[in-house]
């Protein structure tokens, strides 16, 4: 009945306007009764978890993901997709012949009248990976008179029982391809390697401190490359507790942070490279604080109390907190540390502050850079997750959907070929697409949330070199998840450690064009061949100008 109902034809406007209501109606009573239904359906799972007993299994039904198939499948890409041309190259020209061999023919098959015209050639991909046991004969002298022994070192990279190949394997196996170590252990075991599941996992966190120092190096590479980032968070259980890793990336590089939790001052840390937070009490503190609702009393206690354009570390803070503000809740003195710790990092000057950030609406990247640029897929998503019961509802949120990328493509034009015409008309077509009411209450609340945030989502116009959208950085998150799933999460400080450092690196070599297991040959035998990170960033962040719109200085 639903799905043949089409309004237009009822004449009657009170009586059309009638059933508007009672359609709308349905439809929220519905959703109330999906939350219901999926509320309900927890709390028996917590009753039989209690109880010692399973909850009911996550079976996801079949379905290509469409309406009414039971998937959750909110993805905008086949309404953003754009064929690409193929490019000029073909992949075979591109490769690099390692080894070259000519194959004969039997010369008792030829007739005697054959004559030999050259060659045909044939590319051929192949590897070949195999163990390798090697027996060192170190010189060793002995001089009377020193009374000394002299003896040859070891090639770099050698010590131990495990040579640089091993261990750069062991590190793109866990890391890049996402292989757990008893795996790793069963790879090695099968190429004829002796080793222990011990020695993997020390392979993997221990003894890494020149990863982390180059790691750390680059990350302040690409910060100062670009006064634009990236940044989203995915959850990491650490030893079992629930933390948050911190995903920071521009085109030229890519940070994994792991903090205790998802919130402003930990994502600060993480936008400082782990580290530790100062709180200064200056005129942005106070302006922050009045932004965050703050009341103008305890404002007032504050500038008469604070210790003005003073730095303090938390447990300075907080120990002044209790002092003079014991009385206050725990929302307002946590407001109060944000404004300061935020005002503290635009005033130092030890480490790059970011100008802009581009991320999703999430509250607790505001305030944090001087700007802010929301993702229009994430925005778009918004909207595709309405699930109406009614055709008709079903119909108005498509053709709303069809108008909000068609205005997105226009914004990917305008970012080829920006002008100061084409930036007025823009923002002109955003007032009048988000002023739309369609009648279907759920979608026209979305669209006027969507309207609300017009300065961050038109971000793009004042700075045309930014992206729509914050897939870099969910794409970064989306491989902490896939790690996640076949490793659980660390257990060890080191093993954090080591997560977000190596997880870091191989995102950050692809960016820059690097293999990444030569990469890592390359720094654990020594041989340093292949720059420091850091140079390669600055080298290519002049060619690419990622800042193209913000004045020098």
């Amino acid at each position: 009945m639903f799905d043949e109902l089409d309004l237009s034809t009822i004449e009657d406007e009170r009586l059309r306007e009638l059933v508007a209501r009672l359609l709308n109606l349905v439809d929220q009573v519905t959703a109330d009764l999906r939350a219901a239904q999926a509320e309900i359906q927890r709390l028996r799972d917590e009753i039989n978890r209690l109880k010692g007993e399973q909850g009911k299994p996550d079976i996801k039904p079949q379905g290509s993901g469409g309406r009414g198939s039971g998937t959750s499948n909110y993805s905008s890409e086949k309404k953003r997709f754009k064929p690409k041309g193929r490019e000029g190259r073909s992949k075979i020209e591109r490769l690099e012949v390692t080894r070259e061999e000519i194959v004969t023919v039997d010369r008792a098959q030829l007739p005697g009248d054959a004559e030999f015209k050259g060659y045909e050639e044939v590319i051929v991909q192949d590897v070949r990976v195999e163990a390798e046991t090697i027996r060192f004969r170190k010189e060793k002298f002995y001089s009377p008179g020193a009374q000394r022994s002299y003896l040859a070192a070891l090639p770099a990279g050698y010590e131990g029982q495990f040579g640089p190949g091993i261990r750069a394997l062991v590190l793109v196996w866990y890391f890049a391809s996402t292989i757990s170590e008893p795996k790793i252990l069963e790879l090695l075991h099968s190429l004829g390697v002796a080793i222990s599941a011990g020695e993997v996992s020390n392979m993997v966190i221990k003894e890494q401190d020149a990863f982390h120092g180059e790691r750390a190096e680059a990350f302040q590479a690409g910060l100062e490359a670009s006064p634009w980032q990236h940044h989203d968070q995915t959850s990491t259980r650490v030893n079992g507790d629930n933390q948050t890793c911190q995903i920071t990336c521009n085109p030229l590089d890519t940070n994994y942070q792991t903090t205790a939790s998802k919130d402003r001052p930990s994502v600060l840390r993480a936008l400082m490279g782990g580290r530790p937070l100062s709180y200064r009490f200056n005129a942005e503190a106070f302006a922050l604080l009045e932004q965050m609702q703050v009341s103008a009393t305890t404002r007032q206690h504050l500038h008469l109390k604070a210790p003005q354009d003073g730095t303090l570390d938390e447990a300075s803070l907080q120990a002044w907190l209790d002092q003079h503000f014991a009385h206050l809740g725990s929302i307002t003195r946590q407001r109060i540390a944000d404004a300061a710790a935020v005002a503290a990092y635009h005033a130092q000057t030890e480490w790059p502050v970011i100008r802009l950030l581009v991320c999703d609406d999430a509250p607790q990247f505001n305030l944090i850079t001087e700007e802010l640029a929301l993702c229009w897929i994430h925005e778009g998503r918004h909207s595709t997750k309405l699930t109406p019961l009614v055709a008709h509802h079903h119909l108005l949120v498509e053709h709303f959907c069809d108008r909000f990328w068609t205005y997105y493509d226009e914004l990917l034009a305008y970012r080829q070929q920006p002008t100061l015409a084409e930036r007025q008309r823009l923002e002109a077509a955003f007032d009048t697409l988000f002023a739309t009411r369609t009648g279907y209450w759920a979608l026209d609340d979305r669209i006027a949330r969507t309207r609300q945030k017009k300065q961050p989502l038109l971000m793009v116009l004042e700075h045309p070199e930014i992206p729509l959208h914050n897939n870099p950085a969910e794409l970064g998150a989306r491989s902490r998840v896939r790690k996640r799933d076949v490793s659980f999460g660390p257990r060890t400080r080191d093993g954090t450690a080591a997560w977000d450092t190596f997880q870091s690196l191989a995102a950050t070599t692809k960016k820059l064009g690097l293999n990444f297991i030569h990469y890592l040959r390359d720094r654990i035998a020594g041989t340093n061949t292949i720059p420091r990170l850091a140079d390669l960033i600055r080298q290519q962040a002049t060619e690419l100008n990622l800042g193209a719109s913000w004045p020098s200085g």
